[in-house]
C-alpha cells in the first residue's frame, strides 16, 4: 500500500488564526481562505484519480471503517475486496466530512495486488489535522 499525497493546506492555518481575532472581516477572510484550501485539495484528489488508466469503477468493492486519530491525524481504514479472478489494483479517493456531511479533506491511496477473492487493506491518513468526530467516505474507487 502506497498513499498519494495531495496538497497539505498551510493557508488553513493562516485562516484559523485570523478566526480567533473576532473582527468580522478577519472571519470572512478566513472563510474564504479555508473555502479556497478545502476546493485546492479536492482538485489534487481529483487530479490523481484522473491519472488512473484503464481503471474501472469499483466503488463497490471498497469500504472505509470507522475513524481514528494517529498522532494530529485522522486515519480510516480502508479495505478493497476483489470479485475478480485476477490480482487487482485499487486507487481509492477517500474523503474526511464532519458530522454535518462538512467536507474536511480528501486523500489518494493505492492498495496494490488484491488476490482474487480475497480483501487487502490501506490506511488512509489526512493531509492536515482535523477537528471534532469525523466520517471516512469512499468518494471514488478505481480497480485497474
Amino acid at each position: 500500500m502506497r498513499r498519494i499525497p495531495t496538497l497539505t493546506l498551510g493557508l488553513a492555518v493562516t485562516a484559523a488564526a485570523l478566526t480567533v481575532t473576532g473582527c468580522d472581516s478577519a472571519k470572512e477572510t478566513a472563510g474564504g481562505i479555508i473555502s479556497t484550501a478545502t476546493a485546492a485539495v479536492a482538485s489534487a484528489a481529483e487530479e490523481k484519480m484522473n491519472e488512473v488508466k484503464d481503471g474501472v469503477n469499483a466503488t463497490g468493492d471498497v469500504a472505509a471503517g470507522p475513524t481514528s486519530t494517529d498522532g494530529d491525524r485522522t486515519v480510516a481504514q480502508i479495505t478493497a475486496t476483489n470479485p475478480k479472478d485476477q490480482n487487482a489494483d485499487y486507487t481509492v479517493m477517500v474523503t474526511f466530512r464532519d458530522t454535518e456531511g462538512n467536507f474536511l479533506d480528501s486523500v489518494v491511496l493505492s492498495i496494490d495486488g488484491v488476490p482474487p477473492g480475497e480483501s487487502k487493506s490501506g490506511t488512509a491518513r489526512s493531509n492536515r489535522t482535523l477537528s471534532g468526530d469525523t466520517k471516512a467516505e469512499i468518494a471514488q474507487a478505481l480497480r485497474h
